[in-house]
């Protein structure tokens, strides 16, 4: 009974997170990616449907659904229409054992394994079979071309991220994401054994964002090249579902990231006498809030830093009385999960607006020259100084 208990629990979790992620994480992604490409742009973005936009990723999915699906008369139709689901699944299921948060005793995680971050990595190689079958299954050239680049790129960008990955599992003593959390109460990977444990959270992100082919790696897709890459013969919903497989696998390597490296859902814990860097932040908050609003008010592009610097500084005046407090635990586990992935993935989409497209030789040289021997030193380095310590 038991084990049948476990099995519907396990599938009404996964549920519930697919869910999340499929219906609001995706749209608030693509709402989120428009809106800052706009104020990088110097433009507004959306702003029509809904209050400031917020129903346009909401109409644009009732508009795909409308949509017409085809499917080329030479394709292998089995392959193609199942290459789209292979993606979005793929996506979704490294959220298995992504851990949101602690309430009690209890870690709000669908799954917690001890193999997880294997798990992680294995569901995350799956994309690339997704869309390596959607461009041979077209029967277009450049389809096919878009594929193979993109097989190319996300098997070279698999080992730097790997490396990155075993870095903090080696710190760790531990592959599941749970204890790689519990082991940062002391202090963040990012900063353990200086500077290494920043080099393997920068080829780790590196790694990561060319394997959600974000600029400047976008070259899977290069739509400027090779007519919207692999997947070039897609319409309708089956297109959308290779756009939920990237913003999935972006938000995915995020959360990932900052349960490698910043510490998951621990909150960064100051001691009383040094409460007064949260004041100083609060209030250098609100001196750029003032700055803006009694100078700036009419510049466009200082419209998005107005509001992160309010949402800067009610965060650290609730951080500040809080640790004065003697509270031990100011904000609720969850929040500062999302605070940290939502910042990470607000610094994907401020590359992808900011950077050109690498070329396809500086890619794979970045992660065969640069990236693979600087993970490996950066192990082999980490690996006898643990040695040594002990």
């Amino acid at each position: 009974m038991s084990t049948f208990v476990e099995i519907l629990k396990a599938i009404g979790l996964a549920v519930l997170v697919f869910t999340f992620l499929a219906v609001v994480g995706a749209m608030f992604g693509v709402y989120m990616e428009r809106k800052i490409s706009g104020w990088i742009q110097a433009r507004l973005g959306p702003k029509h449907v809904g209050p400031q936009g917020l129903l346009q990723t909401i109409a644009d999915t009732v508009k795909l659904l409308q949509k017409e699906h085809i499917t080329p008369r030479r394709a292998d139709a089995l392959i193609f229409n199942s290459a789209p689901i292979i993606v979005a699944v793929a996506g979704l299921l490294d959220w298995v054992v992504i851990p949101f948060g602690q309430v009690g005793n209890r870690f709000l995680v669908v799954r917690d394994i001890n193999i997880g971050v294997v798990y992680f990595a294995a569901m995350a190689s799956l994309t690339v079979i997704g869309i390596l079958a959607g461009g041979w299954a077209s029967n277009n050239k450049y389809a096919l071309l878009g594929g193979l680049r993109a097989a190319s790129q996300m098997i070279s960008y698999e080992i730097p991220l790997a490396l990155g990955i075993l870095w903090a599992a080696m710190i760790a003593g531990s592959l599941s994401t749970v204890s790689l959390v519990e082991a940062q109460r002391g202090g963040w990977f990012i900063f353990k054994v200086p500077p290494l444990g920043l080099l393997a959270a920068l080829t780790f992100l590196v790694a990561a964002t060319a394997e959600v082919n974000r600029v400047p790696f976008d070259l899977p897709e290069a739509e400027s090249e090779l007519v919207a890459g692999y997947f070039a013969e897609y319409t309708g919903m089956r297109f959308a579902l290779f756009q939920l497989g990237e913003y999935a696998e972006m938000f995915a390597f995020a959360a990932l990231f900052s349960v490698l490296f910043l510490g998951g859902w621990d909150e960064p814990s100051l001691s009383r006498q040094w409460a007064w860097v949260w004041l100083v932040l609060g209030a250098g908050s609100l001196a750029l809030v003032a700055l803006i609003q009694f100078r700036l008010r009419h510049v466009l592009l200082v419209r998005p830093i107005f509001i992160l610097a309010v949402m800067a500084a009610g965060l650290s005046l609730i951080l500040f009385f809080g640790v004065m407090a003697g509270r031990a635990q100011v904000l609720p586990s969850i929040v500062w999960f999302f605070v940290k992935m939502f910042t990470l993935v607000f610094f994907l989409m401020w590359m992808r607006w900011t950077y050109p497209r690498l070329r396809l030789d500086q890619l794979l040289s970045l992660s065969w020259k640069v990236l693979l021997p600087l993970g490996l030193l950066n192990l082999l380095i980490t690996a006898f100084i643990i040695t040594v310590a002990r």
